[in-house]
């Protein structure tokens, strides 16, 4: 069965925050629609892959070219689409197999910028160790 597809879209702006391609999509319009249309058919809401893995796979090429501008924004959109920063971390340490350290050092520095920036929850505290009874206890 083929995959379900969207209506072309009139809508040119990104999902990642990048003001550049919103400055340059007002220099040539047709290009931008171009650009976005192959984006939601790369990483929209259609096809077999969820949106968090196929941002969770971007991210880890960005990753791996030592763009961390485009890792933190596509961090954030995979948030937005339910990823932890379990799930971040464990992206950026499987990029760093093809990447290397560029791509482990620019992953965990946009993940320590999310987490600074508050993206994620804050962690719950761990209950505290049940006291002991007895002699020892009073020791």
């Amino acid at each position: 069965m083929p995959a379900k597809t969207t209506p072309p879209s009139d809508d040119v702006s990104n999902p990642y925050g990048y003001s550049e391609m919103d400055w340059a999509a007002q220099l040539d319009p047709a290009y931008a629609a171009a650009r976005a249309a192959v984006r939601r058919l790369s990483v929209g809401e259609d096809g077999t892959l969820s949106v968090k893995v196929k941002e969770l796979i971007v991210l880890g090429v960005l990753a791996s070219r030592g763009l961390q501008y485009g890792v933190e924004a596509h961090m954030r959109r995979a948030i937005d689409y339910g990823a932890t920063k379990e799930e971040l971390f464990e992206a950026i340490k499987a990029a760093a197999v093809p990447g290397g350290g560029v791509a482990y050092s620019v992953g965990v520095r946009a993940l320590q910028a999310l987490e600074q920036d508050g993206a994620f929850p804050p962690a719950r505290p761990s209950a505290p160790a049940p006291r002991r009874r007895g002699k020892a206890a009073t020791r």
